[in-house]
């Protein structure tokens, strides 16, 4: 059955019910949706009607998620539902998390076996927001675990605390989009806001492998301050958590910027690297930022190519001097 009554809601009288998942905390009229399109009041009973419904599924390298440092140079089958929790005006993904696409159901144990087939070494949730899928997690996390098998999740973060304390333990890695350090970025440009997003990473850094994706958009959270206090955020849950700055490009309902300079990501690079211990950049190719580097003695770790990563470590240690490299590699 591809439908189920959602969790966290909570009934207000007169057919009306609160959703509490996400921190919109929408109130939903019988016969109407919350802002994610995918929560429905019927009769006073909130359904999540998009249990195990995903746009598309294909197998991807892990790098593509990106994760650098979860099992590098293996394969995951990726999977998502048709919706999100934002409304972000520069969305890449925007005809399949804005509008309404078609969709393939695909239950628990369907999925179990798809995530064995070409190499996979679990299921990343991704592509649009995965965190709407929260009763379907609930349900397929623990059964990929069960059977030796690794589930992420690539996430805007945006949850309540209660759900997210629920969620994170069953998730083996996380990819949050840690879209700008300041709540007025957050308000106009996604509908959202910046602290629950933090605080999901506070909880997800403490029992899983997280690692942040921040896109810069010129003249928007490029400033030498934005991305400083960014940084200086992200170092104070944890130096050793990876970041991912990426190259934006025109989209959507931004298409009057232009693409971010090279300059201004190396700039984002070079601040990084001063308090955490892996950065990267993404979307276009400076040398030696694709490269992971041994956080005491800067040797090379590991070396991509585009998708194409050499391991020059043994168990997650540094070739050189042994120590160990942040990350999950078995």
């Amino acid at each position: 059955m591809d439908e189920r009554e959602a969790l966290f809601y909570e009934k207000l009288g007169d057919g009306k019910v609160r959703c509490r998942l996400c921190p919109h905390t929408c109130g939903i009229s019988d016969g109407d949706r919350g802002k994610c399109n995918l929560r429905e009041n019927r009769g006073g009973t909130l359904v999540a009607l998009s249990y195990g419904r995903t746009v598309t599924a294909n197998i991807d390298p892990i790098e593509k998620k990106p994760l650098y440092h979860f099992m590098p140079g293996r394969l995951i089958l990726s999977i998502g539902p048709n919706g999100c929790t934002f409304a972000c005006k520069n969305c890449q993904n925007w005809n399949i998390s804005q509008e309404s696409a078609p969709t393939r159901y695909i239950d628990p144990e369907e999925l179990l076996k798809l995530a064995t087939r070409g190499g996979s070494i679990g299921v990343a949730f991704t592509y649009t927001e995965p965190l709407l899928w929260f009763e379907y997690l609930k349900d397929v996390a623990p059964l990929l675990r069960e059977h030796g098998l690794k589930s992420v999740l690539v996430t805007n973060g945006f949850l309540n605390e209660e759900p997210a304390r629920e969620l994170i333990p069953l998730v083996d890695g996380f990819n949050v989009d840690l879209k700008s350090i300041r709540d007025d970025f957050y308000s106009e440009y996604c509908d959202g806001k910046v602290g629950p997003v933090q605080r999901f990473i506070e909880i997800a850094a403490k029992v899983s492998h997280v690692e942040i994706t921040n896109l810069i958009i010129p003249g928007l959270n490029d400033s030498d301050k934005d991305i400083t206090e960014l940084v200086h955020w992200v170092a104070g849950v944890s130096p050793r958590i990876p970041i991912h700055f990426s190259r934006f490009f025109p989209h959507f309902r931004m298409n009057d910027r232009p693409p971010t300079p090279s300059q201004t990501l190396r700039k984002a690079y070079e601040i990084a690297k001063r308090h955490l211990d892996h950065v990267y950049l993404g979307n276009i190719i400076i040398e030696g930022t694709e490269h992971t580097y041994c956080a005491k003695c800067g040797e090379a770790v590991i070396r991509r190519a585009g998708y194409s990563t050499e391991v020059l470590g043994e168990d997650g240690r540094c070739p050189a001097c042994g120590t160990p490299v942040e990350g999950v590699w078995a």
